[in-house]
């Protein structure tokens, strides 16, 4: 119980933070154009276009959960992190390759413009990619997929923190409230988590001795 209620408390927090703002509690945006305001449909927005991609981001969804409980699987038969995020890097190159070339087909795209984006492009890979999906396979390898989806809202706080130190963006009243339910999730499901392990572990010598 302690587990669900906390899954639903980080969704409902992500949920909140994302589409709730509320009052102002800092100064006002000075930005005319803010990422906030480029986001809301205007009347040359396509709503098709915004169908098509909710459906896509539901997908992305759906598809990471799934990733996530077949690396506890796939760990199991084949325990090696690095090799096995590379052959999923690889494959991964291949897909997202197949359909790049599909959709823009001008060689100059693939060139990149500036330091900026060469910067882009290599932390992109080496930390967002690289990195990072080794970091997740060995946290399903050790404490599983739960434990390190749990974590994986917070996302949400620190891009909300940093659109507010870099890009001065005001604190609102909605957003205080879903770090307040993220958290509040976070720990309850860690806390449900490490009970379910202390109770798994209290019936292990019981069931050696019969």
């Amino acid at each position: 119980m302690a587990k669900t209620l906390g899954a639903l408390l980080s969704l409902i927090g992500a949920m909140v933070l994302t589409l709730y703002k509320g009052v102002p509690l800092t100064h006002k945006t000075t930005h005319q154009n803010s990422p906030l305001n480029s986001t809301k449909m205007g009347p040359n927005s396509n709503p098709k276009k915004w169908m098509l991609g909710s459906a896509a981001m539901v997908a992305n969804v759906v598809a990471f959960s799934l990733w996530l409980l077949q690396q506890k699987k796939i760990l199991e038969k084949y325990p090696a992190v690095y090799s096995s995020t590379a052959l999923v890097s690889f494959l991964s190159f291949l897909q997202v390759a197949g359909l790049a070339v599909a959709i823009e087909r001008s060689p100059s795209v693939w060139l990149p413009k500036g330091t900026v984006q060469i910067i882009a492009v290599v932390y992109s890979g080496v930390a967002a990619s690289g990195i990072g999906f080794v970091l997740m396979t060995w946290a399903v390898q050790k404490r599983g997929a739960v434990f390190t989806s749990a974590f994986i809202p917070l996302i949400q706080i620190f891009v909300a923190l940093i659109d507010f130190a870099f890009l001065h963006e005001p604190l609102y009243f909605g957003s205080v409230l879903g770090y307040v339910l993220l958290i509040a999730g976070l720990y309850l499901l860690l806390w449900g988590k490490k009970k379910e392990a202390s109770i798994h572990s209290a019936k292990l010598p019981e069931i050696n001795q019969e």
